[in-house]
């Protein structure tokens, strides 16, 4: 049996997107035949949200998965400044290349899921030491997003250095992973790629994400992070606006560095009986409050650079059998399109209400889109298919040499 280490900044217990995303990967590989390790950050994001350790490692067996959970630094606040983010990003990938150089000989492939940018760096160590096979999986353009949020100067001296960084990067993999081909052709128009580039999809557990049996709650629902790449804000206002009308609570599941703004807004909106924070739950119980929920939000801000974006949340409200709809343009919009399961409304309090109110006012058309979602991220978007698609290229790449 051959092996494969996929590095990681989340992994569960974390309740992130990617952390969920790992796990079914690297789970489904195992169930393939592939023996998998994962090196992970001990337990951290949303930061501040569990205990700090100092342990330099801790090794568990998680579902047939060997997951080695290294020392890093734990941020103690919930928006951490920018040098306690850095040195959070920072220390894991570095550790983690220091634990891969002592086992370099062990692994026939290595697996480094961006963003964070830094999670490359195991990669780049190895592939220059070793003859591992490198795939390098890419889920945004963090440096890009970075600008567009505010967190970093477009020219400055920490965007040329990632910059240069990432290209060397793309120059060493030998298979470089994107999540949409929009996301591939802003790479490729912008750096040199020299390896083949395949898409893979962030995709959705559809045995765990599915209808439930149960009724309707009289709510829409939000799950995933609650960060500035969203504009939750515009969604909480058209919910007030509706609420002489329609009745509506809006569900926010997750956590993140904006969720205090939005819990004052809330206050001084006098939302509080209309928009509910659960804080992180656990993964299990995600798909029953979706498949409860009447229609799924993913507000994405009207970014140029997030026009790649297809978040994952939108995958789970499908696999739940729920509409959603979706703010932005590029990959969501496609999305929307495609499926026949989405609705696009412009970034406004104002055009969400109309979009919702247009879906609640037809709960027939809402079933109609809802059957369509479950039935194309089934087919299309399924974990269980990207991972196998991935076993391929492992053993085409890793085994064969090809």
């Amino acid at each position: 049996m051959k092996q494969v280490c996929i590095v990681s900044q989340h992994f569960p217990p974390e309740k992130s997107g990617n952390a969920s995303r790992i796990y079914d990967t690297a789970v489904h590989l195992a169930k393939l035949g592939i023996d998998v390790t994962v090196l992970a950050p001990h337990p951290t994001f949303p930061n501040g949200s569990f205990p700090r350790t100092w342990k330099r490692a801790d090794v568990q067996e998680v579902d047939g998965v060997r997951v080695v959970h290294l020392w890093t630094w734990q941020p103690r606040s919930g928006n951490p400044g920018f040098v306690s983010r850095m040195a959070y990003y920072l220390t894991f990938p570095i550790h983690a290349a220091f634990w891969l150089f002592f086992a370099r000989n062990r692994f026939d492939a290595i697996i480094t899921s961006s963003p964070p940018l830094f999670t490359g760096i195991p990669g780049y160590v190895l592939k220059r030491t070793t003859q591992v096979t490198w795939i390098l999986d890419i889920r945004d353009l963090w440096i890009d997003a970075s600008i567009s949020l505010g967190f970093l100067r477009e020219g400055s001296l920490y965007e040329r250095m990632s910059r240069r960084f990432e290209q060397m990067c793309l120059s060493r993999a030998d298979l470089v992973g994107v999540t949409t081909e929009e996301l591939g052709r802003r790479i490729s128009s912008r750096y040199t790629v020299t390896a083949p580039m395949t898409l893979m999809p962030n995709g959705v557990n559809t045995d765990v994400f599915r209808p439930a049996d149960g009724g309707k709650e009289r709510r829409i629902i939000y799950a995933g992070n609650v960060g500035h790449a969203q504009d939750l804000d515009k969604v909480a206002l058209a919910v007030k606006s509706m609420n002489g009308t329609y009745n509506l609570k809006f569900l926010i599941v997750g956590d993140g560095d904006t969720r205090e703004y939005l819990e004052q807004l809330v206050q001084s909106e006098s939302l509080t009986g209309s928009v509910i924070f659960t804080g992180i739950l656990p993964r299990e119980e995600i798909p029953r409050l979706i498949s409860e929920s009447l229609i799924g939000v993913a507000p994405l801000k009207q970014l140029e650079n997030l026009k790649y974006a297809a978040p994952t949340k939108a995958y789970e409200y499908m696999a739940c059998g729920i509409p959603f709809i979706g703010c932005g343009s590029g990959e969501i919009a496609h999305l929307a399109d495609r499926s026949g399961a989405g609705v696009i409304a412009e970034n406004t309090p104002e055009a969400i209400a109309a979009a919702l109110a247009s879906l609640l006012d037809d709960p027939g058309r809402m079933e109609e889109m809802g059957r369509r979602g479950r039935e194309y991220v089934a087919e299309h978007y399924d974990r269980r298919s990207v991972a196998l698609k991935l076993k391929q290229y492992i053993e085409r790449m890793a085994w064969t040499g090809a």
